[in-house]
């Protein structure tokens, strides 16, 4: 199971920190936050990744995935660079 989370506001962090905490991977859309609120959520989710060694990989402009320790993700092609 992947859980798809859409934060209104920063004080729902609470919540991607839940999930991935208990092993679930993580997709964090912030599409609609303003960009500083994103910024805020995107450095969160840096540090509680590096924190439980997961991974964090960019879907899209503002979309996220976050994946536990362990867990395989999307694969990129050579010469791509990861975000």
């Amino acid at each position: 199971m992947i859980k798809t989370l859409r934060p209104r506001d920063y004080n729902e962090a609470l919540y991607v920190g839940h999930y991935f905490r208990t092993g679930t991977p993580v997709v964090m859309d912030l599409t609609g936050l303003p960009d500083g609120e994103a910024k805020q959520f995107v450095d969160f989710a840096a540090g509680l990744v590096f924190g439980r060694r997961g991974r964090m990989d960019r879907l899209e402009r503002k979309v996220f995935l976050l994946l536990p320790a362990g867990m395989a993700g999307p694969t990129h092609p050579a010469g791509e660079s990861r975000e």
